[in-house]
C-alpha cells in the first residue's frame, strides 16, 4: 500500500499550451518551466508567484468565480462579507468580490486566521464552488475585513460605485465622477473596471480635464493614458486650449513633451510663441480668470528690467527648454520679429542669430542654409479643415516666394490637402501678403516638403502624411503645385501640417 505522501503526489494536473503536467498539492517543486506554463495559463505574473507561491491559488479562485458570475451558476443570498473602508460598513457577497485581487486577498487573510491549516480552506474554498448545486457547496463563514485608504482621489461615491461595478458590467459613470472611480479600481486592483475608466477618461480631454487625467495616468503608471493627453494636447494646444484659461493648468513636463513632439499643430510659429507666452504669463498672475489680450501680455513682460532679457532673469531660467522648442527662425514677419526684440523676453544672441539667418537666407534668394533637419527645424503652417467648410486656403509668404496651402472636400468622406506657388501679383488681397515684404522674381525655388493630417476618429487618432519630397516650384501647371495628400475619413476636425524647407539651389 502506498504511503499517503506518494498518494498525494500521483494526483497530477495538465496545464499550459504543451500540456505539461504539475502537482498541484506543491505549491512550487523546483519545475521552473512546469510553474511558468502554469502562471501563463491563470495568467499570473511568474516573478510574483516565485515570491508568493500560494497567490496560485487565488488565481485558481479568481478564475473559477469570474466563469461562475458569467455563466449565472452564483445565486443571490445573504451578504456574507462586511467591509469597513472610508468610515462606512458596506455588505459585499463572497463570489463577487473575487473580482478584486485586493478585496480577495483581504478576504483570504481572514480566511487563513481563524484556521490553522490556510490551504485546506482555500482548497474547501475551491471546492464550494466547483460543486454543482448551491445546496451542495459547505457554509462559509462570515467575515469582517478592513480596507484603509490614503488616496484623496478616492471619496465614498466614487468607492461605492467600484463595488457597484462588483456586481454590475454597465454601472453608470459620469465624467465628473470617473477620476475617483479609476482611483478606487486602482486600490481595489480590479483590472476590467480600471480599464474602462481609462477608456472613458481618453474620450473625454477636454481643456478642463487634461491636466487631471494627464496626472492621473503618471500617479498610476497608466501609460495608454498619458499618451493619450499628450496626442490631443499636440493638436489642440494652439488652435483651442491656448485660448482659454485652463491653459493656466497645463503642467510644465506635459508642455515640453507636447512642443518637443513633430506632430504638434500650429498655424505658424508666430502662434505657438503667442501661445507659450501667454502660459507664462498665466503661471505668473494667478489672480488672472480671463484670458487677456496679446497687448496686456506683451506689456507685462515689457515691464521687466532692462538690463538682462526675461530668460536670463532667475525667473525665467527654468523656462528656457520651453523656448528653445520653439523654431524661432520660423517667424518671418519683420512686425512680429519687432514685436519680441521690444518685450526683451528673449536673450540677445538668440535674436542676433535669427535675423543673421534671415538676412543670409535673402541674400542667397531663400536658400535656408541654417536649417538642414526637415523634421525638427522645418516652418510650419497648419489648416484647422472644420465641418462647414468645403475649402479652405491660407496664403504664406516666405523670403519673398508665395505659397497657398489649401484643402478641398471632395465628398463625405474624401478630402484632398496640397500646397502651390502663386504670383503676388496674382494674389486677391496683396498689400496684406506684400506689404513691407520682399518679392522674389526668381522663376523656380527648390523646395522640401511633408503634409500631414490627423483626425479623431472613434477615440483614435488617424494619421495621413505624405514622403519627404523634394520639388521646384515654378509658376504654371504642372511644376506650381506640390503633390495632394489624399485621405479617407470620418474624422473632423482634420489638422493639417504643412512643413518645409528651402534647400541650397
Amino acid at each position: 500500500m502506498l504511503h499517503p505522501w506518494y498518494r498525494g503526489r500521483l494526483e497530477r494536473r495538465m496545464v499550459g499550451s504543451t500540456n505539461r503536467w504539475r502537482f498541484p498539492r506543491e505549491p512550487f517543486s523546483g519545475d521552473l518551466l512546469g510553474l511558468s506554463q502554469m502562471c501563463k495559463a491563470l495568467n499570473v505574473d511568474f516573478e510574483e508567484v516565485l515570491k508568493d507561491p500560494d497567490r496560485l491559488y487565488v488565481s485558481q479562485i479568481q478564475k473559477i468565480f469570474s466563469r461562475n458570475l458569467k455563466n449565472k451558476t452564483i445565486q443571490s443570498r445573504e451578504a456574507d462579507v462586511i467591509l469597513k473602508c472610508l468610515g462606512s460598513t458596506w455588505e459585499l457577497h463572497q463570489p463577487h468580490l473575487f473580482q478584486s485581487e485586493t478585496l480577495a486577498k483581504l478576504y483570504l487573510m481572514a480566511l487563513s486566521q481563524g484556521t490553522t491549516s490556510p490551504k485546506k480552506e482555500l482548497e474547501r474554498l475551491l471546492q464550494a464552488q466547483l460543486c454543482g448545486s448551491v445546496q451542495e457547496r459547505p457554509p462559509i463563514k462570515k467575515m469582517i475585513i478592513s480596507l484603509k485608504i490614503n488616496d484623496p482621489l478616492v471619496t465614498k461615491v466614487a468607492f461605492a460605485t467600484a463595488l457597484k461595478s462588483l456586481y454590475l458590467s454597465e454601472v453608470e459613470m459620469n465624467m465628473d465622477d470617473v477620476l475617483g472611480v479609476l482611483a478606487s479600481a486602482h486600490i481595489l486592483q480590479f483590472s476590467s473596471l480600471f480599464q474602462r475608466c481609462v477608456a472613458m477618461m481618453m474620450n473625454g480631454l477636454t481643456p478642463t480635464t487634461i491636466k487631471s487625467f494627464y496626472l492621473a495616468g503618471c500617479k498610476y503608471k497608466e501609460e495608454q493614458l498619458t499618451t493619450a493627453c499628450e496626442k490631443w494636447l499636440e493638436m489642440n494646444l494652439v488652435p483651442l486650449v491656448g485660448r482659454q484659461i485652463h491653459l493656466r493648468k497645463i503642467p510644465q513636463e506635459l508642455l515640453h513633451r507636447v512642443l518637443r513632439s513633430p506632430r504638434l499643430f500650429t498655424f505658424n510659429e508666430f502662434h505657438l510663441l503667442k501661445t507659450l507666452l501667454l502660459w507664462v504669463f498665466l503661471q505668473l498672475n494667478h489672480r488672472i480668470q480671463t484670458v487677456p489680450v496679446h497687448e496686456t501680455v506683451l506689456a507685462f513682460f515689457n515691464s521687466f528690467p532692462k538690463k538682462y532679457s526675461f530668460l536670463d532673469q532667475d525667473t525665467g531660467q527654468s523656462l528656457v527648454p520651453l523656448f528653445l522648442c520653439v523654431r524661432l527662425h520660423g517667424i518671418i514677419k519683420g512686425k512680429n520679429l519687432e514685436e519680441l526684440r521690444h518685450i526683451n523676453f528673449f536673450p540677445e544672441s538668440w535674436l542676433i542669430r535669427v535675423t543673421a539667418n534671415h538676412y543670409h537666407a535673402l541674400e542667397s534668394g531663400g536658400d535656408m542654409v541654417h536649417v538642414k533637419d526637415l523634421t525638427t527645424q522645418a516652418m510650419r503652417f497648419g489648416l484647422l479643415f472644420n465641418q462647414e467648410y468645403t475649402t479652405h486656403s491660407e496664403i504664406i509668404a516666405v523670403y519673398g516666394f508665395f505659397f497657398e496651402i489649401k484643402g478641398i472636400k471632395q465628398d463625405t468622406t474624401s478630402y484632398s490637402f496640397y500646397m502651390q506657388r502663386v504670383r503676388h501679383t496674382d494674389l486677391e488681397f496683396p498689400s496684406s501678403v506684400c506689404k513691407h515684404g520682399p518679392v522674389s522674381l526668381r522663376a523656380e525655388r527648390l523646395v522640401k516638403y511633408e503634409i500631414r493630417a490627423q483626425t479623431l476618429v472613434d477615440g483614435k487618432w488617424q494619421e495621413f502624411r505624405t514622403n519627404q519630397i523634394t520639388q521646384k516650384f515654378g509658376f504654371v501647371k504642372p511644376s506650381c503645385k506640390s503633390h495632394a495628400l489624399k485621405i479617407q475619413t470620418v474624422g473632423i476636425p482634420i489638422y493639417v501640417s504643412f512643413s518645409f524647407i528651402f534647400p541650397i539651389s
